[in-house]
């Protein structure tokens, strides 16, 4: 026998089942206003930090740089061990290396935007190229002597880079006091090391 119920009850009941209704889409942030939830739950403007790297990666747009000193030169190419990690192998340029190894350069420099010392790996040609004609002409002469911006446009295959560089200028006292105090061995990376280790240093 089903139990009687009230119509008022009934109309109670349907009440809270929309009460709860809207409880749950609040929760789960599917409200029209998912700008106002946000805004409550974290700091407006918030992003999840980053750690600093010791790399330069290029960002799409313009990247600004400070070249610190010339380059290493060599070949590099990834080897696999036994537990299916991915480790590069770098070489200099007469020692011996697979056919499809690439070509690198490596230079400690400033990164303008992350406001740091970091190690600059090249194996894009063009930026490769673009920088030897600029350290070989009588216009600019060794990138050592100005900023260069490297600008990133597409992703992937499509990827396309160029390189602009600025007046002469003197290198920044903080840019040069922090590299003075940033210790830094390109060497390291032909040994398979952290350049930027104590040990790699002495």
């Amino acid at each position: 026998m089903t139990d009687f119920q009230h119509p008022a009850e009934q109309g109670s009941q349907a009440e809270d089942l929309v009460g709860l209704k809207e409880k749950s889409q609040n929760i789960s942030g599917s409200h029209s206003d998912s700008s106002s939830l946000q805004s409550g739950f974290l700091p407006v403007n918030y992003e999840v930090p980053t750690s600093p790297s010791n790399y330069t990666k290029f960002e799409v747009g313009k990247n600004r740089l400070r070249i610190l000193a010339s380059p290493v030169i060599g070949y590099e190419w990834w080897n696999e061990d036994g537990k299916g990690t991915r480790k590069p192998v770098r070489v200099p340029m007469n020692v011996e290396h697979p056919s499809d190894a690439k070509h690198f350069w490596a230079m400690p420099v400033w990164n303008y935007k992350q406001g740091r010392v970091q190690i600059l790996e090249i194996t894009q040609k063009s930026i490769q190229e673009s920088l030897r004609t600029f350290a070989a002409g009588t216009e600019w002469g060794s990138p050592l002597h100005y900023d260069v911006s490297i600008i990133r446009q597409g992703e992937g295959r499509d990827t396309k880079y160029q390189v602009i560089p600025t007046p002469h200028s003197q290198v920044k006292p903080e840019v040069k006091e922090a590299y003075q105090q940033t210790a830094v061995n390109l060497d390291a990376l032909f040994e398979g090391k952290d350049p930027f280790a104590a040990d790699a240093n002495k």
